[in-house]
């Protein structure tokens, strides 16, 4: 790929996350007079944070996820150090660019004497696997745009889908690969019910279908997807707003939906500090029993 096509793709993905960002912010401003505040009580903050250490503890499993793909490509790392490294490299991804949480942990691998190679690949394939796993989760999400596939249809599809898609990722990857969709899917699950739940406290019970549910929350996850797949914008920001808003305005009032919405990125960031925080922790204490080792 040419400098220039690189720089026009990145370019493309900042104007979106621009763009994503002025979206909301613009509805934000339509539906001020009828956002209610008097809900972001004490009791709301109060489990927000709890949704947020959900989250935050939820990265455990991307951590393990690409420790299995480094399992894959021939590197044993133990699980402390996929957490660690993880950890403290994941925080960059709210750097414009998109790229510099994984620039980090190459980096850190490569220092700490893992193969260059199975480090790009686990990457690579990290990316792909998350973009398969997401792409199937938009499964559920197909009722919410269409009557034409019911929802019982769409949980078989989803259901079949995902088996299938561990079985050839068993058979053309590895297993280890096979571990790492699967633990990257529990992850987008979990992400996309603490989204489902925010809501419910928002609006206080979603007035759908409990059925519609599961779509609500894959709506989500394709949302996180998009803004994955968005070059040049910062850990999605702008674009999974965007995406949300359109995909499920026409089914939830639009005034809970913002809220949630802001409130929902607000829960993300937190939690990816709180991993963060954790894994650094983590680090200094390593860096303490290595120079004591030293003094020995």
């Amino acid at each position: 790929m040419s400098p220039f096509l690189k720089r026009f793709i990145n370019g493309l993905g900042s104007a979106l996350a621009i763009g994503g960002i002025v979206f909301a912010a613009m509805r934000l401003r339509d539906y001020s007079a009828e956002l209610d505040l008097s809900r972001l009580d004490s009791w709301l903050f109060v489990a927000m944070g709890g949704l947020a250490i959900v989250y935050g503890s939820a990265n455990f499993l991307l951590a393990e996820a690409w420790r299995q793909l480094l399992i894959q490509f021939g590197e044993y790392p133990s699980g402390k150090w996929a957490i660690r490294i993880y950890g403290i490299s994941q925080i960059a991804k709210y750097l414009p660019g998109n790229i510099f949480h994984l620039a980090g942990r190459q980096a850190y691998g490569t220092s700490d004497g893992y193969d260059a190679k199975a480090l790009a690949k686990s990457a690579v394939w990290e990316l792909g696997l998350l973009a398969v796993v997401g792409g199937l989760f938009s499964l559920l999400a197909v009722p919410l745009l269409s009557d034409f596939v019911p929802l019982p249809v769409s949980w078989a599809l989803f259901g079949f889908a995902m088996v299938a898609g561990k079985k050839c990722i068993d058979k053309i990857i590895g297993t280890a690969a096979g571990r790492a969709f699967v633990w990257q899917a529990i992850f987008l699950a979990i992400s996309g019910g603490v989204f489902l739940v925010l809501l419910e406290l928002l609006s206080g019970g979603i007035q759908v279908s409990s059925m519609i549910l599961p779509g609500i929350a894959a709506a989500y996850v394709v949302a996180w997807l998009a803004g994955l797949v968005t070059p040049g914008a910062p850990a999605g920001v702008g674009v999974r707003e965007m995406v949300l808003l359109l995909l499920l305005s026409p089914i939830l009032p639009e005034s809970t939906l913002l809220l949630a919405v802001v409130l929902g990125r607000a829960v993300t960031v937190v939690g990816d500090v709180l991993f963060f925080m954790f894994a650094w922790i983590s680090s200094l204490n390593v860096i303490q029993v290595h120079a004591l080792d030293n003094e020995s």
